[in-house]
């Protein structure tokens, strides 16, 4: 049987490829960081990482990710309930609640399975889910697992919003508004003060997905609830200790408290995999303690950010509006994508080509993400490089 499979698999990643469209993995030798080492030999400045704190090789988290080995081991071979449940959890639990201003958290693996075990044990075919058409993967497969209705407005379309909240009213009997807090791809933020006054409107809860926004927006790095000044206002939040947080691994839900008690008994992800394992949850602790001393992290991103996009924008680059850490450098067709990208890298700056199925046809761009452990001459490295590139590639008019 594999015989015929793998001929119609050899066909498809050849079409693949022959549409330019082909992901290869470059392999780092390094520790994440802004500067990086590949298996080629070549060091190059990264700017394609979701470290926008730069704290993936921070020595405080790597110290306490040490530390927390030797007092509670290295995996737990249990899932929570059973037997997988130390202090530390409850007490990164605790520590992410309160930089939220939320009740109560549950930790997952990652992510994915925050926002894929989030909507099925609260939510059933009585009741609405009304999504942003541009959500992340991981809650468009989270909202496919629960037999809510479905219904879906036009990215950051408070207009579209209100009709689908009006469709959904018919029949719905709870509501809740899903989005991404930033959108990975173009890099907007979610409007939450309007999304919020049409959820009070149409007595709709409201889930916000901070992965790409906490610890990066917001005056002290505490996401769009901060940005807006809802804080405390948002039913769930859902995040990652994956992106600013350090960047390693591990999701969490935090939010109304009797709603994470329902997910501590029904959800899927958290019910049937391994707890988080205590060299990541010991390092998150490390990592709010942290936040809770300073926002100069978030201080240094924010200007790298200002100065990076007004630099970019005034060399001629069509750059989608952001306020987040994420510059989306259009460019609109995918093989140039990947070979301006691979120029790039030539030039000694490490970004990617994002293109179809990743973001929607004749979209393609590369995205260039900020971190604080970026300086000035890495910066202006880039820019100049990206100058170079694009004025050979024709992007840029000589």
């Amino acid at each position: 049987m594999y015989g015929k499979i793998k001929d119609h698999l050899t066909q498809e990643l050849s079409n693949i490829k022959e549409a330019g469209l082909f992901k290869a993995e470059r392999i780092i030798t390094s520790p994440q960081g802004a500067e990086i080492k590949l298996n080629t030999g070549a060091e190059v400045l990264n700017f394609c990482a979701n470290n926008y704190l730069g704290l993936s090789n921070h020595p405080r988290l790597v110290k306490a990710a040490k530390d927390i080995l030797d007092s509670h081991g290295f995996g737990m071979s249990s899932v929570r309930f059973i037997c997988g449940t130390q202090d530390i959890h409850k007490t990164l639990e605790a520590k992410i609640a309160e930089f939220f201003g939320t009740e109560d958290t549950i930790l997952y693996a990652a992510a994915f399975d925050a926002n894929g075990g989030v909507f099925e044990p609260i939510l059933t075919a009585e009741d609405a889910i009304i999504s942003d058409s541009l959500n992340h993967a991981s809650i468009i497969d989270g909202v496919r697992l629960c037999k809510a209705q479905r219904f879906r407005y036009e990215n950051a379309d408070m207009e579209d919003l209100e009709k689908q909240l009006i469709e959904a009213s018919k029949t719905a009997r709870f509501k809740i508004i899903v989005t991404d807090g930033v959108f990975s791809m173009d890099g907007n933020v979610a409007p939450m003060d309007k999304i919020n006054a049409l959820a009070k409107k149409y007595d709709a809860m409201i889930m916000v997905d901070e992965c790409h926004s906490a610890g990066v927006v917001g005056k002290t790095g505490r996401g769009v609830t901060e940005l807006f000044n809802i804080r405390g206002e948002v039913d769930i939040i859902t995040g990652t200790l994956g992106k600013a947080f350090g960047g390693g691994i591990g999701g969490f839900t935090t939010g109304k408290k009797e709603i994470i008690e329902m997910l501590r008994q029904r959800s899927r992800p958290y019910l049937f995999s391994n707890s988080l394992i205590p060299a990541a949850v010991g390092a998150g602790i490390e990592m709010f303690d942290m936040m809770a001393e300073t926002s100069e992290l978030q201080d240094k991103l924010h200007w790298n950010t200002d100065y990076f996009m007004e630099k970019m924008k005034a060399v001629g680059f069509d750059i989608k509006p952001s306020k987040s850490a994420i510059c989306a450098v259009m460019l609109y067709d995918a093989k140039l994508s990947q070979e301006m990208a691979s120029k790039l890298l030539d030039e000694g700056i490490y970004v990617i080509g994002f293109y179809y199925p990743v973001v929607p046809k004749d979209l393609a761009r590369i995205r260039v993400q900020l971190s604080a452990a970026h300086e000035k001459e890495h910066l202006d490295k880039a820019i100049a490089a990206f100058t170079k590139v694009g004025k050979e590639l024709g992007v840029l008019k000589k």
